[in-house]
């Protein structure tokens, strides 16, 4: 969408970047408890237990649509950015001069140096996605036992701290998976940035 809003321009551009304004204002927590209760509805309408995986399915799929519905925003403008800039290259006003159709153009000029962005952008919205989806199934809102998650492990784990008898490692490894997660995965987008971003300096 980024792509296409900067490629077409005009009111196309204008319609896609005002809804990712609004997307911008809307919280993802909110968002994620809006689709729940709507699910919750869903299920009870439906008479599915709660505990059997149809429910599941949903709480997972609910998850997705609100993480992944927010997800797209920074990367679009990003991306926009690129092909607002990329226009205005050489290569693309000699495409322009062979008489070159705007989707070749596109698909065969622009897109392929949008990839190096594109990857590392993603690599650096997947830390963001995986602590999100953390926190809200460590909230109870997300992905619910028995399917494992980060996030639970952690909640159960903090039931079990108390002054008779801590088992304070059901809360510390989970804890520390998530953390080294996520460094890893910012490391490695640092380094394809450095890879892809000749601007970025050397790797």
């Amino acid at each position: 969408l980024g792509g296409i809003a900067g490629f077409v321009g005009g009111r196309v551009d204008a319609g896609i970047m005002r809804v990712v304004d609004v997307l911008y204002g809307l919280p993802y927590i909110l968002l994620v408890v809006l689709i729940s209760v709507a699910a919750d509805g869903v299920i009870g309408r439906l008479g599915l237990d709660p505990s059997s995986s149809a429910r599941q399915l949903v709480n997972v799929a609910t998850l997705l649509v609100a993480i992944g519905g927010v997800g797209w925003l920074t990367t679009a403008r990003v991306i926009r950015g690129q092909v607002l800039s990329l226009r205005s290259q050489p290569f693309i006003e000699a495409c322009r001069a062979q008489g070159m159709g705007a989707r070749r153009q596109f698909v065969h000029h622009l897109l392929p140096n949008l990839v190096g962005p594109i990857i590392v952008y993603g690599t650096l919205a997947v830390p963001a996605a995986i602590l999100s989806e953390s926190f809200l199934s460590f909230l109870g809102i997300g992905v619910e036992e028995p399917l494992p998650s980060w996030g639970n492990l952690a909640s159960e784990g903090l039931s079990e701290l108390n002054t008779v008898r801590s088992r304070w490692w059901l809360l510390a490894w989970p804890c520390a998976f998530i953390a080294i997660t996520l460094v890893s995965l910012n490391l490695i987008g640092d380094r394809l940035k450095a890879r892809f971003d000749p601007t970025h300096g050397s790797p």
